[in-house]
């Protein structure tokens, strides 16, 4: 089978652009002086800032991560100051996951370099394209078995 060179690949594209764009965000948290957020947390940040209090496991299905990922993901958190595990009152084999003062502060910062970083990235780039590239987005994770629906 012939692959396509790198500049005509589209899985090489797809890595190219994530990076470019958690590069530009690494450095819009550091000018913005919230460092401890890392571009990985912020699916997790986005779900609590919209409900604080989540189950880790409602937390992992809104976030869109296995439950694996939430583990070491939550562990980092915790370790940056960002959130806290607290068990459920009402099922004792869960936790629930609280944002602590930090990572409730972090928010306007945080969603500012976010905005700002997909403003610019897609500055130049329709409405409708957009909407087929996430679109498009959205049929490789199902495609893939990583997206239970939009």
């Amino acid at each position: 089978m012939n692959f396509p060179l790198p500049p005509d690949c589209p899985y090489y594209l797809i890595s190219r652009a994530t990076l470019a764009v958690t590069s530009h965000l690494k450095k819009g948290f550091i000018n913005e002086s919230v460092s401890t957020i890392k571009p990985a947390y912020l699916g997790v940040l986005l779900a609590l800032w919209d409900e604080d209090g989540l189950k880790a496991n409602e937390l992992g299905k809104r976030a869109g991560l296995e439950p694996s990922t939430m583990t070491g993901l939550l562990d980092r958190m915790e370790r940056d100051g960002l959130v806290k595990r607290e068990p459920d009152p009402n099922d004792r084999r869960a936790s629930r996951i609280i944002l602590t003062k930090a990572g409730v502060d972090a928010e306007v910062s945080s969603t500012k370099v976010l905005s700002d970083t997909l403003d610019k990235v897609f500055s130049s780039i329709s409405k409708k394209d957009i909407e087929t590239t996430k679109n498009v987005l959205h049929t490789i994770l199902l495609n893939c078995g990583k997206e239970d629906a939009k």
